[in-house]
């Protein structure tokens, strides 16, 4: 059995959820295998080729690759999946992309979000919002897999000596063309990649609050900032921050929750923290149900107060 795991990357270097998903392809049984399609790609592949675990990088360069869209990434991962018992994708918005194509192209069913290698054709992954864990068999001769990476510690950048060797790259299709793309520049850690989260939810009441008492306390412990779906509709952030079920989940080191009741699609994302501090003056809030320590107060007296005292 060998895996194959599609790398997420920028063509320099390898985004973080990467190293998550070879962790879950070693656990799969066998060797594992990383594909990188892109252009101009060498420095990922490379990078890819000093992952603990990583016995062999395959490179695929065209430009219809440079930008990663689905169509042309999907293209290259059929061609070459007839040499692999799994086919593994990093649970991203880029991975959920791409995953369901090669499936549908394959004939075979999908296992999403999976937390938990219980045997090669065995997986745990949560649903009902992370309120319950199934476990799934999967029985097609190739198995195609999404991994969320806060289930997995990320494998070693360094200590890998894999071969790289250079694929032919797929046609690409005339379907789909990159027309640009608007990135918004932060000096802040990527969400998902952050070890300090500080959240605020719709106990803010405004964007100017939102900022005006988040943003200190977020510049002192060098963190990231989120918010509550209930935040993001009001206005009082933008979406890239959202945390829950229907935004990004995440799993710090710290994550603190200010003004944020709780709600169920709330604590999918972010329940797996390693330390989870909420501050909220409803002692009944769901969030303290999850919390290592919690704070029962007015948010707007208690978070300048821990800034001063930071």
């Amino acid at each position: 059995m060998t895996a194959l795991v599609i790398a997420e990357h920028d063509n320099a270097s390898l985004k973080g959820a990467t190293f998550n998903t070879v962790t879950a392809a070693t656990q799969m049984g066998g060797d594992v295998h990383v594909l990188i399609a892109g252009h101009n790609a060498q420095a990922a592949a490379d990078a890819a080729a000093k992952i603990a675990g990583v016995s062999k990088v395959i490179l695929a360069e065209a430009p219809g690759f440079e930008h990663g869209l689905a169509e042309n990434v999907a293209a290259q991962v059929l061609a070459i999946a007839g040499s692999y018992s799994h086919l593994v994708f990093p649970a991203t918005a880029s991975g959920k992309n791409i995953a369901p194509r090669v499936a549908a192209k394959l004939d075979v069913g999908q296992v999403s979000d999976i937390t938990k290698v219980v045997s090669a054709d065995t997986f745990e992954r949560p649903i009902y919002a992370g309120n319950a864990i199934a476990t799934v068999q999967a029985t097609d001769a190739v198995k195609v897999i999404t991994v969320r990476g806060t289930g997995f510690d990320a494998a070693a950048h360094e200590g890998g000596s894999a071969a790289i060797e250079k694929a032919e790259a797929a046609a690409t299709s005339d379907k789909a063309t990159f027309v640009g793309s608007e990135i918004a520049k932060n000096d802040r850690p990527e969400l998902t990649a952050a070890k300090v989260i500080v959240s605020g939810g719709r106990a803010l009441g405004s964007s100017e609050k939102f900022n005006e008492v988040l943003t200190p306390l977020a510049d002192k412990l060098g963190a990231a900032l989120g918010a509550s779906r209930a935040a993001v509709d009001a206005g009082y952030a933008p979406n890239d921050w959202q945390v829950g079920q229907t935004g990004k989940i995440v799993a710090p080191q710290l994550y603190v929750a200010a003004g944020i009741s709780g709600a169920i699609q709330h604590l999918a994302g972010m329940k797996d923290s390693k330390v989870i501090v909420a501050i909220n003056k409803d002692p009944e809030a769901p969030i303290f149900s999850v919390a290592d320590y919690g704070l029962e107060a007015d948010l707007f007296n208690a978070v300048p107060e821990l800034v001063k005292a930071l």
